[in-house]
C-alpha cells in the first residue's frame, strides 16, 4: 500500500504542476464549467466528439493539485474512448473514489479498469477531496449532457 501511496503523490505532484491537455479547445462540440465551493476549484472540460467516441479532451481552470492532477488525467484516459467506455471509466473512477468499489476483493480488476487511474484509490480515505477528484468527471458529464455548468454542492 505504501508503494501505491508513493505513486499517487508522485503522479498528483506531476499533473498538478505539469498538466496535460491544459488549453481552451476553440473547435470544441461542448463544453461546461464546473465549480468546486469547499476547496475553490474552478474547471472548464472542453470535448470533441462525434454520436460515437470522444476523439479529444482538454481543460482549463484553476483548481488545487488533486483537482487539477484529476483533471489531467482524466483527458488523457477519456481521449479516443467510445461514450459507452466514456461512461464506464467515470462510474469505475467514481466507484473507487467514493468507496463503493471493493477494491480489496480484487485489486487487480481495479487496475484494468482504471490504468493509471488508481493512484487516486488514496482519496477516499479523505472524504473532503473526493469533490476535488471527482470535479472534472462531472464537468466532463455535463460537458456531454450540452449542461452549462455543474457544481459540487
Amino acid at each position: 500500500m505504501s508503494e501505491l501511496r508513493e505513486l499517487y503523490q508522485e503522479m498528483i505532484l506531476d499533473h498538478g504542476k505539469r498538466p496535460r491537455n491544459f488549453e481552451a479547445m476553440e473547435d470544441a462540440d461542448a463544453e461546461s464549467e464546473g465549480y468546486n465551493p469547499v476547496c475553490g476549484d474552478r474547471i472548464t472540460v472542453f470535448i470533441k466528439s462525434d454520436e460515437e467516441q470522444v476523439s479529444r479532451v482538454t481543460f482549463q481552470g484553476k483548481g488545487c493539485a488533486i483537482c487539477t492532477a484529476s483533471a489531467s488525467m482524466m483527458t488523457e484516459a477519456l481521449t479516443g474512448r467510445s461514450l459507452w467506455e466514456v461512461e464506464q471509466k467515470f462510474k469505475n473512477f467514481h466507484d473507487l473514489v467514493t468507496g463503493n468499489s471493493d477494491r480489496d476483493a480484487d485489486p487487480d480488476a481495479d487496475r484494468e479498469r482504471l490504468g493509471k487511474l488508481i493512484v487516486f484509490a488514496g482519496v477516499r480515505d479523505f472524504p473532503v477531496r473526493v469533490k476535488c477528484a471527482t470535479l472534472a468527471w462531472h464537468t466532463m458529464l455535463a460537458a456531454l449532457e450540452r449542461r452549462e455548468s455543474v457544481t459540487t454542492e
